[in-house]
């Protein structure tokens, strides 16, 4: 019987070893678990913040496609109102034929008709006194 004890005793033992192991891998497996089920809110709660951002700059950048759009049509009008080169070449001969630097101002045209009429005064004077030709007899 001492044997047949020591025997259940044993079995009792070696029984109370694979409960205890078995319960340690359950709560190893547990907490694994857990921490999975952690690590997996973790990355979503990561990747909902990474799509909000996402979206925030999409709609920047898609304001700032609009505004671009915008400045590009503005440019776009602007330039078909402006002239063409072939326009500025016409106007630019157009400009050397009349050459308005040459055109005389006012007060040039009457300083000229001054020293025409003062040359012709003298001119008289000089043609009125008697001298080697005294003209007409």
């Amino acid at each position: 019987m001492a044997q047949n004890q020591t025997s259940q005793e044993s079995i009792s033992y070696e029984l109370a070893l694979k409960l205890r192991d078995l319960e340690e891998g359950q709560k190893l497996m547990k907490d694994r678990l857990l921490l999975i089920g952690q690590n997996l809110i973790d990355f979503q709660e990561k990747n909902s913040l990474e799509m909000i951002e996402i979206k925030k700059d999409i709609q920047d950048i898609k304001m700032d496609i609009k505004r671009m759009k915008s400045v590009i049509e503005t440019v776009s009008d602007e330039v078909s109102k402006s002239a063409r080169k072939e326009e500025l070449a016409i106007l630019s001969r157009q400009f050397k034929m009349f050459e308005p630097l040459k055109y005389a101002r006012i007060e040039e045209i009457e300083k000229i008709i001054d020293e025409k009429l003062h040359h012709k005064g003298h001119k008289q004077e000089l043609e009125n006194k008697p001298g080697f030709w005294s003209g007409k007899i």
